[in-house]
C-alpha cells in the first residue's frame, strides 16, 4: 500500500492569519471563488500548499469552515501551478451551504477574514510522472481537483496524458467553463456530462453527453490501464460508482485516489468529528489511496 505524503507546512497551522478578499468570481448559482491574499507580506511569501490540501477559513463572530485550495492565481491571469509565493492570490471555491458560508457570501472585495493551514494530504502528483492521469469529478468536487489540474498542465511534459471526466446536474452547474478552452489548448483531454440537458428555469443548447459521471469512465477510450491512475472527488455515491466502473475496466484499488470531505471541523485530529474507522480525514486525508478506505466507505452511516 502506498501512502499519500503530507507536505511540509510553512506556516504555523495553529495560528489564524488575516487574509483580504482581492476579488470574487461568481462560478454558478450559489458558488463563487474567493481570491484571497495575506495582509502580512511575510505570511504571503511563506505560505505554501500542495494540491489537495485545505485551509480553515474563519469569519469572526460566526465560525470557521474547511475549504480546499482550488488554485493560486496571478492577478488577471489564468492559473499556473499549485505552489507560488509573492503577488498571487490563494483561491477557494465555496458553495453556499450553511451559516459560515452564508456569512462569507455577504463579504465583499476588500473585506478580511481569518485563515489557518494548510492541512492534510495532497494528490500524489510526483509519484505519477510518465503516467496517464485521469481526473474524475462530480459537481463542486472539481474544485478539489483544480489545483492538481493546473499543476499537471504546468508540467504537462512529465505525464503521458492528462484527462478530466467531469459531470454536473445541468449545464449551468458545471464549474469553470470559461477555462475549458485554455485547459484543452494546454494538453488536457476533457469529457463532460450532465444529468439533464436543461435546468428547470432555462433552456440549454447543450449538445454534449447526458448521463452520470461513471458512464464517462465506462466509455473512456483508448485507455492503457497498466499505465494509468485515477484521482476522484465528488459526492460519495458518485465516487463509489465511478470506482466500480474503473475496476470493471481493470483498475486496481491501488491505482485510485479519492478526496473525502466528511465533517472537517478542527483540522488537527482532536475533535473526532471526521473520524472514519481508524483514520482522521483532516490529518490522514483528505486524499486517500482507495485501498485504504474502500471497506470503510462501504459501511452504511460510518
Amino acid at each position: 500500500m502506498t501512502s499519500v505524503m503530507t507536505p511540509a507546512i510553512a506556516t504555523n497551522p495553529w495560528l489564524t492569519q488575516t487574509v483580504r478578499i482581492e476579488a470574487i468570481t461568481p462560478e454558478v448559482a450559489e458558488v463563487s471563488t474567493y481570491h484571497l491574499k495575506f495582509t502580512d507580506p511575510s505570511a504571503q511569501a511563506n505560505y505554501h500548499f500542495a494540491a489537495g490540501q485545505f485551509n480553515m477559513l474563519y469569519v469572526p463572530g460566526v465560525g470557521e469552515i474547511a475549504i480546499g485550495v482550488s488554485a493560486t492565481l496571478m492577478p488577471g491571469a489564468m492559473a499556473t501551478d499549485e505552489m507560488a509565493t509573492g503577488d498571487v492570490t490563494w483561491d477557494h471555491t465555496i458553495r453556499l451551504a450553511g451559516q459560515v458560508t452564508g456569512a462569507l457570501s455577504r463579504l465583499a472585495v476588500g473585506d478580511t477574514l481569518g485563515l489557518r493551514g494548510p492541512y492534510g494530504t495532497a494528490w500524489p502528483l510526483d509519484q505519477h510522472h510518465g503516467k496517464d492521469v485521469i481526473l474524475v469529478a462530480g459537481g463542486t468536487g472539481l474544485a478539489s481537483l483544480r489545483a492538481a489540474l493546473y499543476s499537471l498542465l504546468a508540467h504537462r511534459d512529465r505525464y503521458s496524458s492528462v484527462s478530466l471526466l467531469y459531470g454536473g446536474r445541468t449545464p449551468d452547474t458545471l464549474l469553470y467553463r470559461r477555462e475549458y478552452d485554455d485547459w484543452t489548448r494546454r494538453g488536457l483531454r476533457l469529457e463532460t456530462t450532465v444529468d439533464r440537458a436543461t435546468s428547470s428555469d432555462q433552456a440549454s443548447s447543450w449538445t454534449g453527453h447526458v448521463g452520470v459521471v461513471p458512464q464517462l469512465v465506462d466509455r473512456f477510450s483508448p485507455i492503457n490501464v497498466s499505465n494509468a491512475v485515477i484521482y476522484c472527488c465528488g459526492p460519495e455515491v458518485m465516487m463509489r460508482y465511478t470506482i466500480r466502473s474503473a475496476m470493471q475496466r481493470g483498475f486496481q484499488r491501488n491505482q485510485i485516489w479519492v478526496s473525502l470531505e466528511r465533517n472537517l471541523q478542527c483540522a488537527v485530529g482532536i475533535c473526532g468529528h471526521c473520524q472514519l474507522g481508524g483514520e482522521f480525514i483532516c490529518k490522514d486525508g483528505p486524499v486517500f489511496q482507495y485501498d485504504l478506505v474502500d471497506k470503510l466507505l462501504s459501511v452504511e452511516s460510518l
